[in-house]
């Protein structure tokens, strides 16, 4: 599989848009994910139709305003508890939920509660965001990190990071080894791990097509650095997290 392909796939895995590569993404799991990632520009996407259109939403009351309230709730609710998993503080994510749960009770339509759940969303995805890079006091750390999340599909270098960030390569390494506390290469594994797990669970890609689409150099590497971290193999996570 060339460069161009692993790219595009592994895009469509992270970005999904209406139509997949293979099998759908779980669009519930994404957008939480989403949230949970700080990925503020895939939550500006996944927020451009209003949430009063949204696909799927169930009839949880007979009036409009009510059924409107009750999904506002429970989406801001299962935002709270993906932060929550991804490192916000209770009091934190609570304490968000409860503001905005409070403001979407005053509205007095429909569409004002429409309007406030882009909002709300953005604010914990900013949260997220800021949470994820707390240690990073330089630009270029964070440009760096950037830079690792947009590039999982392809094999990585210091040294065109480095490039990226105009800095030296070594300079680059211990200033990211200093904030981060891990390694640059460290760092990409992973993320890569952590990617693979999500596509493990949520998509029916093979651990041979995963390790390929995250570029390892090999299947095997990929099993081998797989169970180092996550103490068994992708199949035998796969097994175990079957949705």
């Amino acid at each position: 599989m060339n460069n161009l392909k692993k790219e595009q796939f592994y895009k469509e895995f992270i970005q999904r848009e209406e139509h997949f590569f293979r099998a759908p993404f779980n669009p519930e799991i994404e957008f939480y994910n989403t949230i949970k990632s700080g990925d503020i520009k895939k939550i500006k996407e996944l927020c451009s139709d209003a949430f009063i259109n949204k696909k799927g939403l169930g009839t949880l009351s007979s009036n409009p305003l009510t059924n409107m309230k009750y999904h506002f709730v429970i989406t801001t609710a299962l935002t709270a508890r993906y932060c929550i998993q991804g490192g916000m503080e209770l009091s934190t994510a609570y304490g968000l939920s409860d503001f905005y749960i409070q403001k979407m009770d005053s509205c007095h339509s429909t569409k004002e509660i429409s309007d406030l759940h882009p909002i709300m969303c953005l604010d914990y995805t900013k949260r997220m965001q800021n949470l994820r890079k707390k240690n990073v006091c330089s630009i270029q750390v964070a440009q760096s990190i950037d830079y690792i999340y947009e590039n999982l599909h392809s094999r990585i270098t210091v040294a065109e990071i480095a490039e990226h960030v105009g800095l030296n390569r070594s300079y680059l390494s211990r200033l990211f080894k200093k904030e981060i506390n891990c390694s640059i290469n460290e760092y990409i594994r992973n993320k890569k791990i952590e990617t693979a797990k999500n596509m493990l669970i949520y998509s029916s890609y093979k651990p041979s097509e995963i390790s390929s689409l995250l570029a390892f150099s090999s299947q095997s590497y990929f099993t081998e650095i797989f169970k180092k971290q996550v103490g068994c193999t992708p199949t035998e996570f796969t097994k175990h997290h079957i949705i």
